[in-house]
């Protein structure tokens, strides 16, 4: 009965005016991630362009773009490489610790021993899984 009344023009402005409305939610996200990711503005700078933003939405945002659209790409690039450089000393310090050899780890384990870290019983089981 409700889909009758609805023609092919409402349908479609009805999903250009969804679209566009999530469009604007994603463009608040990014310019407010972009606001507290930006390490150039001080804690007062921040807090007037949000104030901005928020009293003004459309104004705020397109005034925002206009003034530091342009480094915004810089910032999340570098955002992104430090991530990267985050994961791969990660996957290395992994990596490295899981490569010991057997005469390593169980040096490794002397040592937790000597410590008082791990028991003489639980050496004597990771010294044979090492050996393994």
């Amino acid at each position: 009965m409700l889909a009758a009344e609805w023609g092919t023009g409402q349908v479609f402005w009805s999903l250009l005016w969804f679209f566009l409305w999530v469009i604007w939610i994603w463009m608040l996200i990014i310019v407010f991630g972009d606001i507290f990711r930006s390490r150039d503005l001080s804690g007062w700078g921040k807090a007037l362009w949000s104030i901005f933003i928020i009293l003004v939405p459309y104004l705020g945002v397109f005034v925002y773009l206009i003034v530091r659209g342009g480094s915004m790409h810089e910032r999340a690039f570098e955002q992104a490489r430090q991530q990267q450089e985050m994961f791969d000393s990660y996957v290395k310090q992994t990596a490295s610790s899981a490569q010991r050899t057997p005469a390593e780890e169980i040096a490794h384990l002397s040592e937790l021993r000597s410590q008082g870290v791990i028991t003489e019983e639980e050496f004597a089981q990771a010294k044979a899984k090492a050996l393994a």
